[in-house]
């Protein structure tokens, strides 16, 4: 229970010191975010790649700054539980009129859980639950921004509106031909919505304030109300060959933004002062997007896992189904169980390895970051990483506990009818490629077989080499994507040595079933992937029709040697027929 009175007069100190910690994160967020506008204009990608990449790293900095201050200046580590709780209610205090109050809880949970035994958490000295609302949040400063703007165009001035929508974000670079793609977008939301669509009183564009950067890309986002009517929309804008800015495509579905959002796509950079209204925006064009993968989508990966975990604790109460070892192939590296009823598995780390996997629990979990902190392009699944999460064992199936105590012991700590498990990671469900290959039609074993290629040709042009190609390591999105989850044997593709195999030397050499070369460490050999991957002739035949390039060596090296001179690839979250471009070329006379 929560103290009648304040009376120890550290404890609003120690509240304050908690915010400012928060305050100076946010600011330092905001403005590599403010940035990004800039990068953009310089097409400076080397910049804005590094600058996704050090973002990811800030919040544990600063968590890591404001323990230093409490420690050095309130010898925390001696306070009261009442202290504590005192803390709390004067945090809740500052939260009062804050413009990112579900964040600052975030970051006072991330402090207090560094400082305090994984015993308090689910007690009054944390924010288990949010204690300020987030709605109708505003920033309420003559020169700010609202949240998004509202055109209220007529059938004749659409056109000229979609053109003020492009021209208000003040982007300092020429477009190529603004009004050629505007046309484009006109053609395109006519085929949307249809060209004799009446006009309701209320009709109004609205469109989120700030633009959203990703790799070489800036989105305008927002939607079309039209009655009761909702249409969603994103303008990607992209440079054309001429060095000049276009419009790429117009995307006016759901699915097409689930798509831009993806959890297995990098995070966004957008200048927003308050997240929270961002994310219910958001909401109102993906109702089936959590929250919490809005919250990551925005850069906000902290406050995401946090949304994440209260959602899971929400569903264990309104559950009885039991964890179970996940099915498909058991990994060697990884112990993944799962909850049926819930669309998500957890990974373990083992503690122990067969021979063929020289690695360690440090370097996995190295490889794990990497993946976090990279251009993931579509390809790999973000995952959410954990430490202490307790489980009541009455949940858990017998023989996902025995496989626990037998392969990951160090990870597992027993308090009483709980048991923890102190790191692992959380990711979401997918079909593994592997077992939805078993039960494919032939026209899904066609789209799955060229989907897997361009995964991997994806994740080449991203600086990724796989490691671990083989199908059970992908899985199938809902939407059909194929998607790369294994990452203990990913490398850097420039850090890797491609080679064809030598030729014998002799008939002793070709009949041995030995290696007869020497191999380094780093050395692949493309044309061996053949045997291990495509057993099935159907699936070899597709394979070879569409992506034999990859048992090529010079295919590897060749992507090595551009990314060595500096080229960033395009990264597009959309098919290629949705491309303006394209879109042209069909629609133009023949010769």
């Amino acid at each position: 229970m929560f103290p009648h009175r304040l009376t120890d007069p550290r404890a609003y100190d120690i509240a304050k010191t908690m915010m400012e910690g928060f305050n100076r994160h946010y600011r330092l967020f905001s403005e590599t975010n403010r940035e990004a506008k800039r990068r953009f204009e310089q097409a400076d990608w080397h910049g804005q790649q590094r600058a996704q990449r050090e973002r990811i790293e800030f919040y544990d900095i600063r968590v890591d700054e404001c323990v230093q201050r409490l420690q050095t200046g309130f010898d925390i580590g001696t306070l009261a539980d009442d202290t504590w709780q005192q803390v709390k209610l004067h945090y809740i205090g500052l939260l009062v009129d804050h413009h990112q109050p579900e964040l600052a809880e975030t970051f006072f949970n991330s402090v207090t859980t560094r400082i305090l035994h994984h015993s308090y958490f689910r007690n009054d000295f944390i924010f288990v639950r949010p204690a300020v609302s987030t709605e109708y949040i505003e920033n309420d400063e003559p020169a700010a921004l609202p949240t998004y703007r509202a055109y209220y165009p007529t059938r004749e001035t659409l056109r000229e509106t979609l053109i003020r929508i492009v021209d208000n974000f003040q982007l300092q670079r020429e477009f190529e031909d603004l009004e050629r793609d505007i046309d484009d977008v006109m053609l395109a939301l006519r085929d949307e919505v249809g060209g004799n669509v009446r006009l309701r009183a209320n009709f109004q564009i609205q469109v989120l304030s700030s633009l959203f950067f990703r790799n070489k890309g800036a989105y305008i986002i927002g939607k079309i109300v039209n009655g009761f009517a909702s249409t969603p929309f994103a303008l990607p804008i992209l440079y054309g060959a001429s060095g000049k800015l276009l419009i790429d495509t117009a995307l006016f579905t759901e699915d097409d933004l689930l798509m831009l959002f993806s959890f297995a796509r990098a995070y966004f950079m957008v200048d927003m002062e308050i997240p929270s209204a961002y994310v219910q925006f958001l909401r109102s064009l993906m109702p089936r997007k959590p929250r919490s993968e809005l919250y990551a989508a925005l850069g906000l990966q902290k406050q995401g896992k946090n949304a994440f975990y209260r959602d899971f604790l929400y569903h264990l109460r309104h559950s009885s189904d039991k964890f179970r070892i996940a099915p498909g192939i058991k990994g060697m590296v990884m112990l993944v169980f799962d909850l049926p009823s819930f669309p998500y598995v957890f990974k373990v780390i083992k503690d122990y390895y067969p021979p063929q996997k020289d690695t360690t629990r440090e370097q996995i979990k190295g490889k794990y970051l990497l993946v976090k902190t990279h251009d993931r392009v579509g390809r790999m699944a973000d995952t959410l990483e954990y430490t202490s999460v307790a489980f009541e064992r009455a949940r858990i199936e017998q023989e996902l506990i025995d496989e626990l105590m037998k392969f990951c012991p160090s990870l597992i700590e027993e308090d009483g009818d709980q048991l923890i498990i102190k790191h692992l990671y959380i990711e979401r469900r997918m079909i593994p490629l592997n077992i939805y290959l078993q039960d494919a039609t032939p026209e899904q074993m066609n789209h799955a077989v060229i989907e897997y290629g361009n995964a991997i040709k994806d994740l080449v042009a991203a600086n990724i080499f796989p490691g671990d190609m083989l199908w059970k390591n992908f899985g199938v999105t809902r939407h059909g994507k194929v998607v790369f989850y294994d990452y203990d044997e990913i490398e850097y593709i420039t850090d890797c040595n491609f080679r064809r195999v030598p030729a014998p030397r002799n008939e002793e050499e070709e009949m041995s079933g030995e290696i007869w070369y020497a191999v380094g460490p780093k050395d692949v050999f493309p044309e061996t992937f053949g045997p291990f991957l495509l057993g099935n002739p159907q699936v070899r035949e597709i394979f070879m029709k569409h992506h034999g390039d990859l048992l090529d060596a010079a295919f590897w090296q060749g992507h090595k040697e551009r990314i060595l001179a500096g080229h960033v690839h395009d990264v597009f979250p959309y098919e290629p027929h949705k491309r303006f471009v394209n879109q042209r070329a069909t629609r133009a006379p023949s010769a």
